[in-house]
């Protein structure tokens, strides 16, 4: 779900601290991601065994799944310091220098948004990854020299939307690569009613999973509905969250009962009416909404796979008949204009 307008710093600061007072602080308070919980269990308890630093960790999936949230978790298990930034932050060898001369022995290192790292800084993160150094350039001109500073082995944590913008040479460096895919509506109602007894709202479980079925399979999204749909309970009713009262407060926010947001809704009514249901290729779905093709295979396709709204087939992305009964498009005959062009 998208936000709409200029949300103000302070807003999403309070937004920041919201999330960050939900976020669970242990592995097994984490709900979902099975298998990736127990491949980071394993990682996490033979270094403890060893008393060793963790292998470095590359975490992708789409926004708000819980990548952030797991690498403080991470920190947690293993006891260590954390420090965390940002691609977009890092612009110069200079700041990582600093970053990478300050770290403690078996530290968490994280960095988010890492597919967005300048080629020059991810270049140098090379040699801090793999041999545990940092390279320094003294002096200029034809009297420069390189002089190799090592530093205490430490646990890299990076975290991507965009997996296919990493670039090999990076993704090689990170022992453990875990995909984090979408909720299910029971595992977000989980995560809702945790939620809510920390926020001290008391709420009925079919109301816990009407928010639950209406956030798109992502934690952030539930808690964020369940924020809204606490206010409504505490000013409209008596602050008890039935589903009926989340029913209607939901539609209030005109949050569709799937959770789908206005580009979602582009992707499958470009693909159902115009297209007549596929197949289309990607390319060409991207240009008809004016969206970025990695945008819509990486953020939106996986939530209206998961829903099946949608097939991927070797021809091109593809509607299915559960697609044309829910946004009632009438169904006609194949053979209209289609491009399978990919």
């Amino acid at each position: 779900m998208r936000e709409k307008g200029i949300v103000s710093p302070a807003a999403q600061d309070d937004e920041r601290q919201f999330e960050a007072a939900l976020r669970p602080r242990r592995l097994d308070d984490f709900t979902g991601q099975t298998k990736l919980k127990e491949n980071l269990a394993i990682a996490i308890e033979a270094a403890r065994q060893r008393g060793e630093a963790m292998d470095h960790v590359l975490l992708y999936g789409p926004p708000g799944l819980g990548k952030t949230t797991l690498a403080t978790i991470i920190s947690n298990e293993l006891a260590v310091g954390f420090e965390q930034t940002s691609g977009p932050i890092v612009q110069k060898k200079l700041d990582l220098t600093g970053i990478l001369s300050n770290i403690q022995a078996r530290q968490v290192f994280f960095i988010d948004e890492v597919h967005r790292l300048m080629p020059d800084v991810e270049e140098m993160l090379y040699a801090a990854l793999e041999d545990f150094r940092v390279d320094i350039l003294i002096g200029s001109g034809p009297g420069a020299r390189t002089h190799s500073l090592p530093i205490p082995r430490f646990t890299a944590i990076g975290a991507t939307t965009r997996q296919g913008l990493v670039s090999a040479p990076l993704r090689g460096r990170f022992g453990l690569v875990l995909r984090l895919n979408h909720y299910d509506v029971g595992e977000l109602k989980k995560i809702v009613l945790r939620s809510a007894g920390l926020l001290g709202v008391e709420i009925e479980h079919a109301g816990a999973e009407e928010v639950a079925r209406r956030s798109r399979g992502t934690p952030r999204i539930a808690n964020r509905l369940l924020r809204r749909v606490r206010d409504y309970a505490q000013v409209r009713a008596d602050g008890r969250v039935s589903r009926e009262i989340a029913v209607t407060a939901l539609d209030l926010l005109e949050v569709d009962r799937f959770g789908l947001d206005e580009i979602d809704q582009k992707i499958m009514l470009t693909i159902l009416e115009k297209y007549g249901g596929g197949p289309v290729g990607l390319n060409t779905i991207a240009a008809s909404i004016d969206e970025e093709p990695d945008t819509i295979e990486e953020v939106y396709e996986p939530y209206l796979l998961q829903l099946g709204f949608l097939d991927r087939t070797p021809r091109g992305r593809l509607a299915t008949d559960r697609a044309f009964e829910y946004f009632g498009v009438p169904r006609r005959m194949r053979g209209g204009a289609q491009n399978t062009l990919f």
